[in-house]
């Protein structure tokens, strides 16, 4: 059971960071603050955020540092700002933490200052941690091919966060996913779920779980060609998690993209295009403690 009144001292002091973002940090402030000895209030913030107090504050200062880089500022400049001694400190850390270099997530960063965090309503979606900004890509337009699934399900027009890849028998077992490898023999790693959905269809859920189809490879009876149009695409990647905590994770990060953070930013979903789940190796949990995968949704900017 959520302690609303734990989680009520967490935001003031997660509201006190973001109005603080660019001053430095006392721990044992923050601790004293929400009414707790450091070492049980590390305990419980790390618990309902999924990261420990510092990495939270680096990863923050990180995302508000992407919209300056945006902007036009200096890299210089934002690492000092934040508190980084270098340009390579700086550029070490936000590398670790998105995955590029800052010169390559300045052409792909939304335009908008990262959302101010809603502790209540992020716990509730059980995403199993913060979702971070996500990178804007354009992508050419690209065919894949796999099988179809179509499920019963209320409410689709909401639940594209079905998700698909662990509800279908051949699917939770490995065994699909091998067929297409031995049968298309893909050049990259990777499966797509893909929603074939439409507004109209107010039962059903119909989603492709696909690879990519690499020019000239024959096509099987019984899978199904794709071609996925070029589109600007908001790519997001679940928190970090156990295995166990995989699947609320998934959906967790569809309702906060949905009810978060569309409504909060400049975009409106490409509907000429198709959202979908990607996961490749990062969600291998017998390689990997902690596991994740990404969604990528088509956007335009709002007219």
């Amino acid at each position: 059971m959520i302690d609303i009144q734990q989680l009520f001292l967490l935001q003031q002091v997660i509201d006190y960071i973001e109005e603080h973002i660019k001053d430095e940090i006392d721990p044992e402030k923050l601790a004293k603050m929400a009414g707790y000895s450091p070492y049980h209030f590390y305990r419980v913030f790390q618990k309902h955020t999924g990261y420990t107090l510092m990495d939270y504050v680096g990863k923050r200062r990180l995302q508000h540092a992407l919209y300056e880089l945006v902007d036009g500022k200096k890299i210089i400049q934002i690492a000092m700002d934040y508190g980084f001694e270098t340009h390579a400190g700086f550029t070490k850390a936000f590398k670790k933490c998105f995955g590029s270099p800052p010169s390559l997530y300045k052409i792909h960063c939304p335009k908008s200052l990262p959302q101010k965090l809603d502790l209540i309503s992020i716990l509730q979606k059980n995403t199993g941690g913060i979702v971070l900004q996500p990178m804007i890509v354009k992508r050419s337009a690209f065919m894949v091919a796999g099988k179809t699934f179509e499920i019963n399900l209320e409410n689709v027009s909401y639940t594209r966060d079905a998700p698909a890849y662990w509800e279908q028998e051949g699917l939770t077992d490995g065994s699909i996913e091998r067929m297409l490898y031995q049968t298309l023999s893909p050049k990259k790693h990777g499966e797509y779920c893909i929603n074939l959905s439409n507004t109209k269809m107010e039962d059903n859920f119909v989603y492709l779980f696909a690879v990519e189809l690499d020019g000239g490879t024959p096509i099987p009876e019984g899978l199904s060609p794709l071609q996925i149009p070029a589109a600007d695409y908001a790519v997001f990647r679940t928190p970090l998690v156990s295995v166990d905590k995989f699947v609320s994770a998934i959906k967790g990060t569809w309702k906060y993209i949905l009810e978060d953070w569309f409504p909060q930013s400049s975009y409106e979903v490409d509907e000429e295009a198709f959202d979908f789940e990607y996961y490749d190796e990062h969600c291998h949990h017998w390689d990997h403690e902690k596991i994740y995968m990404e969604i990528h949704i088509p956007i335009k900017e709002r007219g």
